[in-house]
């Protein structure tokens, strides 16, 4: 397969390999983000000064044998002989005072466990060699929270990056390039399934349907990625019973803090909050403010972050007594084609324009930058009535609304003039109003310079 994205990370890297100084490049993320892949990509662009090294969850002497037979295999030496890892690491940093050399130690946390003192061992060699190497060493790894330690100012590594990746989910467009052949729809059908992590859509056949890839790949028995997001997540917690509880009710529609803890039974409010950082820090939800009470803790909620774990809580988690007793294709009817089309499909809609917004204003496209994008929250206590509107943005000027329709209609000018009267009725009024919509519009009217329309081939082009 070829290697999809990362255009932006790529040319970073290669960036630091252009200069003739040592560099420590620190590459971190979730499992299954595509790090790996992205240091090997980097490396094919560099085959003779680049050595890879997946450390090993063993003792210092296996990596530092495994290790050492790499080397001599690669350069057609004989076998070389070093008492520990520290003494390998420094023949290497020898070796690039004459010339160019990557050194890749992937999984880097299984180096850490290993070696005694190996951060102390590197800022070592690090410091003895300023100046004269011209190492570049990537340190790569999957456990978020101990890759963040090492930038920490009391860690011996501290000061010692020169450059740090922190590896995210690919957005929708990105995503979409792992099934090319897909309609624009089925591409956001698609997303909301297995949304920007490369591992899960390297699975995608184009030769299927939306239908019959879900079946093939998350709901059949023995389906091959319908234990992954359980295995993710007790690789990094342990214990998954809160954390099963917390998605439970978030995929419920509970998504504020009291009404998680309500919901999910969970035994208080500390445990709650240590199993929410560790589900943030990991990358699966996040906390969301509105964007004009942003201090406000009574009015932040959390969300499910990644699209998979956000599917299978809803749908194969929810009902899985039913699953196991089931064929698939009357499970997939029974309990996940109707609501998977109206209403979580449009839903992760709304994220994909939210992100489409984005990348025009990272490109510079939008008319008048905005600062800030997300929800709004109103409040009408005269009519007891209170709500969010989901994608608005704020600039200098002022505020623009969006709304996102993923219906098999296509919106007419009197939706759109309703939508406005709505938003106009809560109090916020906005210099701008714009309309996704996947089946396209029926009536524009072309006086109304406040109103900016997007259809599916917008968000693709």
């Amino acid at each position: 397969m070829n290697f999809i994205g990362r255009a932006h990370e790529l040319q970073k890297m290669e960036q630091c390999f252009q200069t003739e100084r040592q560099e420590v490049l620190l590459i971190y993320g979730r499992r299954r983000i595509g790090k790996s892949e992205l240091v090997k990509q980097f490396l094919r662009q560099h085959e003779a000064e680049g050595i890879y090294y997946e450390c090993k969850q063993t003792s210092e002497m296996n990596n530092v044998e495994t290790l050492s037979a790499l080397l001599s295999e690669r350069d057609g030496l004989p076998p070389l002989g070093f008492s520990g890892m520290e003494q390998l690491l420094d023949f290497l940093f020898q070796k690039a005072c004459e010339k160019k050399m990557i050194l890749v130690l992937d999984e880097y946390p299984y180096m850490r466990q290993a070696v005694k003192g190996m951060d102390s061992i590197l800022q070592s060699l690090i410091d003895k060699y300023a100046g004269r190497s011209r190492m570049k060493l990537v340190l790569c790894g999957s456990f978020v929270e101990t890759m963040q330690s090492l930038l920490l100012v009391h860690q011996p590594l501290y000061g010692r990056m020169t450059m740090v990746l922190r590896l995210q989910a690919m957005d929708y467009f990105e995503a979409a390039q792992f099934y090319p052949s897909f309609s624009l729809e089925d591409k956001v059908r698609l997303y909301s399934v297995f949304g920007g992590i490369p591992y899960y859509n390297r699975f995608v056949d184009d030769s299927l349907s939306v239908k019959d890839n879900i079946l093939r790949l998350l709901v059949e028995p023995g389906a091959r990625l319908e234990n992954e997001i359980s295995f993710y997540l007790s690789g990094e917690i342990g214990r998954l019973t809160n954390a099963n509880a917390v998605f439970d009710a978030l995929t419920r529609g509970f998504y504020r803090f009291n009404d998680i803890l309500s919901q999910s039974h969970i035994s208080s409010s500390p445990a709650l909050s240590d199993v929410l950082k560790r589900l943030i820090l990991m990358e699966v939800i996040q906390k969301e403010a509105p964007i004009n009470d942003a201090d406000n803790r009574k009015k932040s909620g959390y969300v499910i972050k990644d699209p998979m774990t956000a599917f299978f809580y809803r749908y194969l988690f929810r009902y899985a007594s039913q699953r196991q007793v089931m064929a698939p294709e009357i499970f997939y009817e029974r309990y996940l084609a109707g609501d998977f089309e109206r209403a979580y499909v449009p839903k992760v809609f709304e994220e994909v324009c939210r992100q489409f917004l984005i990348r025009k204003n990272r490109c510079g496209e939008m008319e008048e930058p905005f600062e800030q994008i997300g929800k709004y929250y109103y409040d009408l206590p005269k009519e007891h009535r209170n709500g969010e509107f989901d994608i608005v943005t704020k600039d200098r000027i002022g505020y623009a609304f969006y709304e996102a329709k993923f219906r098999a209609e296509p919106m007419t000018a009197a939706m759109m003039q309703h939508e406005i009267e709505q938003v106009n009725a809560t109090g916020l009024f906005c210099y701008r109003y714009g309309f996704f919509s996947r089946s396209g519009f029926a009536e524009l009217d072309k006086t109304r310079k406040d109103i900016v329309t997007y259809q599916m081939e917008d968000l693709f082009a």
